[in-house]
Formats: C-alpha cells, structure tokens, sequence
C-alpha cells in the first residue's frame, strides 16, 4: 500500500484525475461544529446555477451593494498568545447534568458519552442512573448512594479532565483512547469496569462500495478500504479525532494500516503516505451523531464512519448500507477519576454491579450495544502519547498540502453591541490560534453596509497580527445587510481562487441572524448554491433558522453559541476546518 500511496503523492496530478468527479462533488462538504446541522427542506428544491451564470449573477448584485475596501493600517507584530481548546472550555455548566439528584449522602459525579446519555435508544445510561438512585441503595455504613450524569462528548470529556477544569468523580467515554490519554497527562485514572456495554466503531459503506472492497472470501479489510480511497475509487468520511471517539480510533487504525509498529506510527514515511490518504477525505465532522444526520440527509459518500449501535438506530442505513468493524472496541469503560473517597468508590463500584446486571445489559442489547459481531483489532492499545500526538499530526496535516483560504465575515451592526461585540471580539482574537499560518485569511465586516478590513494572506505572524487589529478596531452601528456581506466575501473567495487554483475557500459568518436590510436568502440562494463555497454560521443567541438555511445550501455547519461559550464553538470548528 505505501508503493501504492508513495507513487500517487509523486505524481499528484495523476491523483487529482482519479479523484474525478465524485470527489469534485463532494470536495465541500463538511459539518464543523459542535450542534448540529440539518438542510433545510425548502433550500433542497432549489436547483444550483451553473457556475459560470453564478459567478456573473453575483458580480452584477455586487455592483449594486455599498461595499468598500478599507485595509487596516500599520500593525505592530502583536503576541496574542497560544490559546488551546482547554483555555477556551465553557463554564462545566453549559454541558447539562441530566441526572441530578436532589439528596443522597454520597453523590458521585459521572461524565458520560452522548450515545449513552442521550435520549429514546442512545440514554441506557441515563435510565440506569435514575433506576439506581430510585432504589436509595445504602452503603457499608448506612449512607444514601446518588449519581449524577453530565453528558458530553468523549473528547469535550476529556480536554476538561486533561487541563484540570473540571474533575468529576468518574468518567465513561466510548472506548479506552481517552482514559490512555488522560493518564499520560498526570491525571488518576483507576478502572471500575471495564466494559459497561460493547460497541464496536466500524466502517458504514453503500453495498456496491463493499463488493468493489471485497476478497475471494467475501472480507473486507480496513487496508484494502484505505487504499481504495488513497486511489480515488472510494469517497470516504470521518469525524473529528479531537472529540469523536470513532475518529480518534479511524484515524489511528489508518496510521496503523501504514505501520503496525507504534514505534514508528509517526515516521515521516507515515506521515507522507497519511498526506497521500487525506487528499481525498472532503467530510470531517465534530461528532458522530453529526456523522449520521448529515449522511441521512444527503447520502453522497461512499463510506464513513459510525458506531455499531448509531448504525444500527438509524432507519436510512438500513437497506443500502453495510457495517464492517474496525479498530480497538468501544467497550465503554467506567473509571474513577483522581483520589476518591471510600464512600464515593463504593457508589461506583455498587452502579458498576447493577450495570453488569443481567436486566441493564438486556436493555443494553434492545438499544443495539453489545453486538454479535465478531471483531479482532490488528494492533494493540497505543499509548496515551502516542494518541495525543496523533491528533497534533491530523491538524498539521490533515489539509495534505491543499491550502485554505477563508473569509471571517463578522456582523457589527447595531444588534451586536455590548456584550456581543466584546464577545465576537475575544472570539476572533482566540480563535486564531487554531488557524494554520499554512492557509490563509481575510475579514469583512457588515451592517448596513460591508467593509473589506483585511485582504486573503497567508496567515504568518504580521498577517495574523493585522488580523488582530482589525478585530480589535471593530465597533458596532447601524443595520444587518448578512447577505450583502455574504455576497462580497463570495466575491472576494472567487478572485482569490482565480490567483491561486489549488485553494480550498471558505466563509464563516459570525452574526445574529437578523438580517434587516441588503438582499434576502431568496434573492442569493440560488447564487450560493452554485458557486459551492461552504458558508459556516456561527450565530450569537441568534435565528438560528435562518443561519441554518445558509448552511445547508452547501452542507456546512450551523453553530448557535452564547456568550460564555463562544470562544470555545469557533475553536473547536476553526481547530477542525482551517
């Protein structure tokens, strides 16, 4: 497979002809952000323009909107620091308790996984909670036993346990990547129950796609798909190895179908073949759930990946779609987490009991955990370092050498003021942290009428210090012209692209969604849907409809934030995209 992959990097453009037109395709479609995003049903019967009448379209509306350039000017090189994504976490709070008992003596706090603390077949652990405290079940010295459960993602989970921002008393992620990671950062991490349910992460492929992947004996390898999309005959999706635990454990599993020796899972020989890979993965979504509501939506890949019981639970996969297993299992470990009391060990070592108890893992199996499957990992458990340096190589290199080029468009219209504009402001400034000086950037600002601040440059120290400027210079006045805004960015994407072919452009707006003057969604929905550049929203306690419209036009993400979590929203999606 490295003769394979090693060929095709030397001869990108040979690459690029095997990629053809379903790569083209789909080469724009992304989910970026923590919620999720949906299309929206009146967009999808909208037809596309041809690109060319498009681009003529949105230059003849440009003519008749009040834009201007007005480039910041001289910039000191400015140090804004290195922000990471555990300097950016929210308040605990904004990931809801949902089991919160109101008494009990010895009440132990668990962070679990959203595929177990969710709702209808993804809350097993949620009914278990509640069926546990429900009993008032005493322990060794006559205390009352409660647990609470926060749910939040494995990743999110993990980056709260890692920097110390938050400890809970025990920790349920999807599979053993995150408890090997939180251990190598110092933390405590003592096992209570290894599996409370099975799972298993795997590859969801079309059936045509499986018999293209299969052998004499009816198999089908995770090398063989790897290589099948490295060639450009297999269009493939994952999810984001910072906070999905079926993207952590693909992108391991693809590093190890390169090397099987963990020695040597990050050898620049690796490293070039993982380059060769990613040319031709255009969908990274944050999540897994946004995994399966994006693919049920559009169903354009030819494989992707999920979890066995989301598979399972999702009625668009059921006839067209199969399921092959791959990497280490989701066993959905229960661990203590730090130094715990006597007490708070016997709670959990009690809710551990009733979990292995045959009714739970009964109910476990009608919620399609614990599948039959038979499944053997080709490599053993990496450690802790090995992972958190896999994810730091999926960020430099997850672009395989095809660079960005964005456009912050930023609302400062009357709406924003006060706590808004501080808030997008520290957003912005935070956020770009997580840009790669490798890709570049611009900004536009809009209210009733659209400013052209910073020019598309690669974002190098004086690029990202004018940057910074700009967001710093922004004040907040007048009407919300969104469309406008969206229209001249578009503009300025397009002439970018034409000086530089190889880009990969994207907008990401930041607004309120109260679009109050300039052109409507009806009278550039058309425009938007044939030019094909993914626009991003990020709204501020916002319409959120209306920003999900946009979205959905090229099938990015619609992220509706608060002012306490912002920060961390547009880094975790700027960490992802760009």
């Amino acid at each position: 497979m490295l003769k394979t992959i090693n060929n095709l990097i030397k001869n990108p453009a040979g690459l690029m002809t095997k990629l053809g037109v379903a790569a083209l395709s789909l080469a724009l479609i992304s989910c970026g952000g923590p919620s999720n995003s949906s299309s929206s049903s009146s967009s999808s019967r909208v037809a596309a323009m041809p690109y060319d009448h498009a681009v003529k379209e949105l230059k003849q509306k440009m003519q008749r909107i009040n834009w201007t350039t007005e480039v910041t000017g001289r910039v000191e090189i400015t140090n804004v620091g290195n922000t990471t994504l555990a300097d950016t976490l929210p308040p605990i709070n904004k990931f809801p308790l949902v089991v919160n008992p109101v008494n009990g003596d010895v009440v132990v706090e668990i962070f679990v996984s959203s595929e177990k603390s969710g709702n209808d077949t993804d809350g097993w652990m949620l009914e278990l909670a509640r069926d546990f405290n429900n009993q008032n079940i005493k322990l060794a010295d006559g205390r009352t036993a409660k647990i609470k459960i926060r749910k939040i993602a494995s990743g999110t989970g993990y980056q709260y346990i890692a920097s110390r921002k938050h400890l809970p008393h025990a920790y349920s992620p999807s599979n053993h990547y995150w408890i090997q990671m939180a251990a190598s950062q110092g933390v405590k991490m003592s096992p209570v129950l290894d599996k409370t349910v099975g799972n298993l992460a795997g590859l969801v492929m079309k059936k045509d796609t499986a018999k293209l992947l299969e052998d004499d004996q009816g198999n089908i390898s995770i090398s063989k798909a790897v290589d099948a999309v490295v060639q450009g005959t297999v269009v493939a999706g994952y999810t984001n190895p910072f906070a999905s635990s079926t993207g952590l454990n693909f992108l391991i599993s693809v590093l190890a179908t390169f090397s099987n020796d963990e020695a040597s899972m990050l050898s620049p020989e690796v490293v070039s073949a993982f380059e060769g890979f990613q040319q031709n993965v255009p969908f990274v979504a944050m999540t897994t759930l946004q995994m399966r509501d994006s693919v049920a939506n559009d169903g354009s890949l030819d494989m992707f990946v999920m979890e066995y019981q989301t598979f399972k639970n999702t009625k668009a996969f059921k006839s067209d779609y199969i399921f092959v297993p791959f990497g280490q299992p989701h066993n959905n470990p229960l661990y203590a987490v730090g130094q715990l009391s006597a007490g708070e060990q016997e709670v959990l070592q009690r809710f551990a009991d009733l979990a292995s108890s045959s009714k739970y893992q009964s109910l476990a199996s009608q919620y399609n955990f614990n599948p039959s499957i038979k499944h053997q990992p080709t490599f053993g458990m990496p450690a802790g370092s090995t992972l958190i340096s896999a994810q730091k190589l999926w960020k430099e290199k997850k672009d395989a050498g095809r660079p960005i080029a964005a456009i912050f468009l930023a609302d400062v219209s009357g709406s924003m003021h006060g706590g808004r504009i501080s808030n997008l402001k520290k957003a912005l400034i935070d956020g770009s942290s997580f840009v790669s000086p490798d890709n570049s950037v611009g900004l536009v600002t809009f209210s009733d009428k659209v400013t052209h601040t910073v020019p598309i440059k690669p974002f190098k120290s004086l690029q990202k210090s004018a940057f910074v400027t700009a967001v710093d210079r922004m004040t907040s006045g007048g009407g919300t012209a969104m469309y406008d805004g969206v229209l001249v960015s578009l503009g300025l994407l397009i002439e970018e692209k034409k000086k530089n072919p190889d880009i990969k452009p994207v907008l990401l707006v930041l607004t309120d969604g109260n679009t109050s003057s300039g052109y409507k969604f009806t009278e550039v929905e058309e425009i938007v849907r044939g030019i094909g550049i993914p626009i991003y929203t990020i709204g501020f306690e916002s319409n959120i409809a209306e920003l999900k419209k946009l979205s959905s036009l090229v099938e990015a993400a619609s992220i509706n934030t608060e002012q306490d979590d912002i920060s961390y929203k547009i880094g975790a999606l700027l960490n992802t995209q760009i």
